[in-house]
Parts: C-alpha cells; sequence; structure tokens
C-alpha cells in the first residue's frame, strides 16, 4: 500500500490545502471536489499540484504535519515549484 502527501490548490479561493491519503490520489481528489461540509466543500475547482509517495502511513503523516506547521505560502509554493519574478 501506499500512502500520499498532496497539495491542492482552488483558483477560485486562491488558496492551498495540504492533506495525506492511503486511498488512490485519484479518489480522493474526487471526494475533494464533491459537495461536503468542510474546507474544501462547496468549490469543485481543487486540482493536485503537488504529491509525494511514502510506504509508511507514520511517516505521511509526519510530512503532511511538517508541511502544515509551515503556515508560509511562499514556502509551500517554493515546494511546489511556482517562481514569483515580482516576490
Amino acid at each position: 500500500m501506499q500512502f500520499y502527501v498532496y497539495i491542492l490548490h482552488s483558483a477560485i479561493l486562491n488558496k492551498y490545502y495540504i492533506g495525506f491519503t492511503g486511498d488512490e490520489i485519484t479518489e480522493r481528489l474526487r471526494k475533494h471536489n464533491s459537495n461536503h461540509k468542510g474546507f474544501t466543500g462547496g468549490k469543485s475547482d481543487w486540482t493536485i499540484v503537488y504529491t509525494e509517495v511514502f510506504i509508511e502511513k507514520a511517516c505521511a503523516q509526519k510530512r503532511e504535519k511538517e508541511i502544515k506547521s509551515w503556515k508560509s505560502r511562499k514556502k509551500i509554493e517554493k515546494l511546489i515549484g511556482l517562481k514569483h519574478p515580482d516576490r
């Protein structure tokens, strides 16, 4: 089994969402884009902009917490490879 740490982006909200899953990544994205309660609910334009694959669940959870702890859009965008010449 594989585990994924992923970053989603919503153009409508101009926000990122960081998560991890043991599901297939495409199925997890489908769930995020469905109409449900929660941070990603209500908007169906979420796209996957970054993934990392792990063999161990604990490692994936640790990495997800690490990225979330940054609380920095700039660091997240650097991780996913976005370049901002004006910044």
